[in-house]
């Protein structure tokens, strides 16, 4: 169920979650399809499983769901397509103007056509990129015949011109022996072209020597640019290569090298004439091949348009389908087969809205039987449900993300609304920050409309949901920022000059030595002289380090009084007197009485080490405080809380173990009999008997969980305390970074006289400050 979209409602109770009720709808067949999709729009009914002991397969929908799923994967297969091609489906709100039938017919088609288009391109593709290798390699290879050709027709001129005068008696006889030489028994080498991955060559080389024992002769080729890879598709660095060889034996290991290897072969001839020819041929090829490959990419793109122009609308309507058949599977049919039994969990004042909804699907099915709605008593604890607007949503949010309050339980998002935005600007607190933080959230403000129906970024989709959040967030940074005086790290005299001022020159510098009060008391915030220097520690700097602990304190003490403000929690006795009670005094008779310490120095002007005074209020409690004392008294009222912390722990763990055994024994003695008065309790005797009758009290497990409960309030009051004051750090950090963006880039370039510098300086510095301190830490 989420939030509520239309109807007359009454007023949202933000404190506690609305009060729900079990309801039966009895729906006919023929209308069941449309109540359920109104109902979905409604949004305001959770349903209930009535078939959980069916399987998925044995439920009456279960062929409509599965035909849904069939079209959401053809979906999912054209969206793959598109983001693949570089197209992004268009979004639109409107609905789609075709039924789920209609629908099925037509993405089978598209399906079918994409995938005709698919597989010829990928043949084409194919076949292009094997004439572009082929075309490479007689290119490269065709160089390495010229070359020898050319190198030995020069050495025949060259032993022609030799011989011609060198004829002797012996001459006719070698002419004479090398003519009656037979021709069958001369060599003639083959050889093998091709292109191999580069990364891959060295490899081939030395495994070719080895086959053949060095009886092959390799040349090879860098071909200058990747070459895209006909079998994977990517491309890849590659060599041309021609092996040489003699005899089938070696032939056959070459060509085994070859594929262990990814060896692309091609045929190639070592006649210069027809390479030269093919090189013509292969040309030829290419032209009308790229030509064929365009138009069809071409028609791939018109039609993941037309698919992309409604892809939205076709995406929405098939979730629905599945959605609403989901729905159905989880009612039950009733004797007759003509109708379906549903229940549901839905707000009461949801009623009404639920019985419009139901008569308009019966109108608009024109089913002659409307449905039936009713309530039905139960003992079943009901679910969660808080009515949300586009302001608290958000914040319900970050709740829900750490977990869901019970059913009546306080709902901590009413508190965070405050706390959440107020613990931000505790560390964020710049007003000048938080102006143009605000100023970036009421354009999104301002153009929600728009950008409601337009498709955003993830990082832009999630500041856009949260607008109203970080909307508060801005106008808390705003107001810290001037309680701490600090506008981009600077302080300003805003309300009414500083109080304070120097004695001397000597004390020109200085945040507390040699200044005196010579005006009131600055009216708002900070003094501007308290920021001091920033080579000590400034006022301001323990200002937000107690200040972090007193807002810890407090927030963990309201945590506790939200944690059982609730019904159920205060019907029982025990939970208030050894859960609630002990816990309340644990915390402050420790940080609540550190945080009373901290308000009284602070109303005092005492120079009391707190430090000091809360390490020996355990290390020795009945040492003297000398200087420490901030009032009367003050030894024995320690003595009294720390007794008092030591006694809270015990409190907590030892007697309610014992007290819900003695409850669990008398809520069961003598109950063997009861008399029973009506239906109605003999179903409420019943149910008692089932959830309490038959259980039987583990004293060891409520021991254990008490003592787990325990530990973790001890040492988490302790931590929690502590990681509180990562709000003083992080408010320091932003401080710090704020400050050395404004002195180094801001400062530093007005120091020069040079109008680029200035402008560089003025940039980098807004660059700077948008980027991390605004975004970044935001």
């Amino acid at each position: 169920m989420g939030e509520v979209r239309g109807g007359c409602c009454p007023p949202m109770d933000l404190l506690r979650s609305e009060p729900m009720q079990l309801v039966q709808l009895i729906v006919p067949m023929e209308s069941a399809h449309v109540t359920v999709s109104y109902l979905g729009d409604l949004g305001l009914l959770q349903f209930k499983d009535l078939n959980a002991d069916k399987s998925p397969f044995q439920r009456t929908y279960a062929a409509q769901i599965k035909k849904c799923g069939e079209m959401a994967r053809r979906l999912r297969f054209f969206k793959e397509q598109m983001l693949k091609a570089g197209f992004s489906p268009k979004k639109s709100t409107t609905r789609a103007g075709i039924n789920v039938d209609d629908l099925e017919v037509k993405l089978g088609e598209l399906e079918a056509e994409m995938t005709e288009i698919n597989a010829n391109g990928e043949k084409l593709q194919r076949s292009y990129n094997e004439l572009v290798e082929y075309k490479l390699l007689l290119q490269k290879a065709g160089e390495f015949f010229h070359s020898a050709q050319s190198s030995a027709t020069e050495l025949q001129r060259e032993n022609a011109s030799r011989d011609i005068g060198e004829e002797s008696l012996d001459t006719p006889l070698l002419l004479e022996q090398e003519m009656s030489t037979d021709s069958s028994k001369q060599v003639k080498l083959g050889f093998i072209a091709g292109l191999v991955p580069r990364e891959k060559s060295m490899a081939f080389e030395r495994i070719l020597f080895r086959a053949t024992r060095g009886n092959v002769f390799l040349r090879q080729a860098v071909v200058e640019n990747p070459v895209t890879d006909p079998i994977s598709g990517e491309k890849i660095e590659k060599n041309v290569f021609v092996v040489f060889y003699s005899g089938e034996r070696t032939k056959n290991k070459i060509l085994k090298i070859c594929e262990a290897f990814g060896a692309n072969r091609y045929p190639f001839s070592e006649d210069l004439n027809k390479q030269d020819l093919m090189v013509t041929e292969v040309s030829g090829r290419l032209s009308e091949l790229k030509t064929t490959v365009d138009i069809g990419l071409l028609q791939r793109g018109n039609l993941l348009q037309t698919i992309g122009d409604q892809f939205e609308q076709w995406e929405l309507l098939v979730r629905k389908e599945k959605s609403i058949y989901h729905t159905l599977n989880m009612f039950s049919l009733d004797v007759t087969k003509k109708c379906l039994v549903g229940e549901g969990w839905s707000p009461v004042f949801a009623t009404k809205l639920i019985q419009d909804a139901l008569q308009r699907a019966s109108f608009d099915s024109n089913s002659q039987v409307g449905a039936i709605f009713q309530v039905l008593q139960t003992k079943e604890s009901p679910p969660t449900y808080f009515r949300t607007n586009k302001f608290t949503s958000p914040f319900q949010e970050i709740v829900d993300s750490y977990g869901v309050a019970k059913y009546q339980e306080a709902n901590p998002a009413l508190f965070t609304i405050v706390t959440f935005p107020f613990l931000f600007a505790v560390m964020f607190g710049d007003w000048g920050h938080g102006i143009c933080l605000l100023l970036g959230t009421l354009f999104l403000i301002i153009r929600e409309k728009k950008y409601s129906s337009q498709k955003l970024g993830d990082i832009m989709e999630m500041m856009f949901a949260g607008r109203y959040c970080i909307l508060m967030m801005a106008l808390f940074s705003i107001y810290t920022g001037l309680i701490y005086n600090e506008f981009f790290s600077v302080p300003f005299e805003l309300f009414a000059p500083s109080a304070y001022a120097c004695r001397d020159l000597s004390c020109r510098d200085a945040t507390t030595v040699g200044l005196i009060k010579v005006r009131p008391t600055y009216p708002f915030g900070v003094d501007p002289v308290w920021h001091g220097s920033r080579s000590e520690l400034p006022f301001l700097n323990s200002l937000k380090m107690k200040m972090s602990i007193l807002l810890g304190v407090a927030q963990m003490n309201l945590g506790i009084i939200l944690s059982y403000f609730n019904a159920k929690f205060f019907q029982n006795n025990v939970n208030i007197w050894f859960q609630f009670i002990p816990q309340i005094i644990f915390l402050n008779s420790l940080f609540g009485y550190l945080s009373i310490l901290i308000l009284m120095k602070w109303c005092t002007g005492s120079k009391a080490d707190l430090y000091h005074t809360m390490i020996y209020m355990f290390l020795s409690p009945t040492d003297d405080l000398g200087e420490n004392q901030l009032f009367v008294g003050q030894k024995t009222v320690q003595l009294v809380l720390l007794l008092l912390a030591f006694v809270a722990v015990p409190w907590m763990l030892i007697p309610k173990p014992f007290l819900l055994k003695k409850q669990h024994q008398d809520r069961h003695q003598g109950n063997s009999y009861t008399q029973l008065q009506s239906t109605e309790d003999t179903f409420q005797l019943g149910s008692n008997h089932d959830s309490h009758g038959h259980e039987e009290f583990e004293f060891s497990e409520v021991f254990v969980h008490q003592l787990i409960h325990t530990i973790e309030f001890v040492l988490g009051s302790v931590s929690n305390t502590a990681s509180y004051l990562r709000l003083w750090a992080l408010s320091l950090a932003h401080s710090e970074l704020s400050s050395v963006f404004y002195d180094k880039l801001l400062l530093l370039a007005l120091g020069y006289n040079n109008v680029i510098i200035l402008i560089v300086g003025i940039v980098v510095f807004i660059c700077a400050t948008v980027g991390v301190l605004l975004v970044m830490e935001l």
